[in-house]
């Protein structure tokens, strides 16, 4: 599994910086990236070097943050491998609540990172599938 940071942030200009702003100051590496609005607020979902750290600094700079679990799955930047991936899910009743990926990994394939229902199910059929797992030590 992959920590994930939510960040509640407002829907206004500079919100998103803010937050960046003070993972920089905390000298914390950002991987990967997703913003999600609504008219009032935003969510900000991060995958960071250093997640319990992060959302201490957040918490204390004022920032309501939750850290949950994800699923992080390597797919080769090949056709129809994510369509493949989510074809074995939904063939086993498992829900894709979220998606979002991230590319940056010097000489290594993309990583798709996922909320669901289920994660050891899923985790335990993607294994199962041959489909490549991804956890923290591998960003």
């Amino acid at each position: 599994m992959i920590k994930q940071l939510s960040v509640f942030v407002e829907n206004k200009p500079g919100s998103l910086m803010e937050v960046t702003s003070k993972l920089t100051e905390a000298h914390i590496n950002i991987r990967a990236v997703a913003s999600f609005d609504t008219p009032e607020f935003g969510i900000l979902r991060l995958v960071v070097d250093k997640p319990a750290e992060a959302k201490g600094y957040l918490t204390e700079k004022g920032f309501v943050v939750r850290v949950t679990d994800v699923i992080g799955v390597e797919l080769e930047d090949k056709k129809g491998n994510l369509n493949q991936m989510l074809a074995i899910l939904a063939q086993n009743g498992i829900n894709v609540r979220y998606i979002y990926s991230f590319v940056i990994r010097e000489g290594r394939a993309p990583v798709l990172v996922f909320s669901t229902d289920d994660y050891e199910k899923a985790a335990s059929i993607l294994k199962d599938a041959d489909v490549k797992m991804v956890d923290e030590s591998d960003l």
